[in-house]
């Protein structure tokens, strides 16, 4: 389990993107919430859009393995597609804030990676959210107050980007992804293989 996090407007969405197309032994958890679609969205591709009482009953039957209020939507990772995917062989990308990733951890212990993805500066981060033109200047304004929370939880991840390159932060991230998947515990039949290699086969 592969999580990317950072304050709105970071670039996590294109980092994610470019890993997703480069790479096919990866696939993105799509989340659910209660937020409307954006233009363009596709419910569950995008993400599973739902009523609030619907992702309650999600919540109350444990069926999330991650949950978190976001500018008053909910958010959360339905556990059975992750577990469909990761049974298969899988490496699964989250996007996801520091509360999800907090619970997430919980539960995944060595099998999770945590990326927070910082911007070049504050300045670079209100372009760009302003530059996207998805948001009302309100909301734009609410997600720059929210930023700096959210950076404080930069240390309670395992790797640190900084994106003032975006085809570096890629490169980079990759890097992570490609180092963390020859890591000796998640190396599965590595042991009958070194004992063949020394029993001379």
């Amino acid at each position: 389990m592969l999580v990317l996090s950072s304050p709105s407007g970071a670039g996590k969405t294109t980092i994610s993107r470019a890993l997703l197309s480069n790479d096919d032994k990866l696939s993105m958890s799509v989340s659910a919430t209660t937020r409307k679609p954006r233009p363009g969205e596709v419910d569950g591709k995008d993400y599973y859009f739902m009523e609030p009482v619907d992702f309650n009953v999600l919540v109350n039957q444990g069926e999330l393995l991650e949950h978190a209020k976001v500018f008053d939507n909910y958010y959360g990772t339905p556990s059975g597609p992750v577990r469909d995917a990761l049974s298969k062989g899988q490496d699964i990308l989250f996007d996801i804030d520091w509360q999800g990733t907090q619970q997430l951890a919980q539960k995944a212990g060595d099998d999770l990676v945590s990326i927070f993805v910082l911007p070049p500066s504050t300045h670079a981060l209100e372009k760009r959210l302003k530059s996207r033109a998805q948001d009302s200047d309100e909301v734009v304004a609410q997600r720059m107050s929210k930023a700096s929370e959210e950076i404080s939880h930069w240390a309670e991840y395992d790797y640190v980007v900084i994106n003032d390159d975006v085809e570096r932060c890629i490169a980079e991230v990759t890097a992570i992804l490609q180092a963390e998947r020859v890591r000796r515990i998640r190396r599965t039949g590595l042991l009958t293989f070194v004992e063949g290699l020394r029993e001379g086969y």
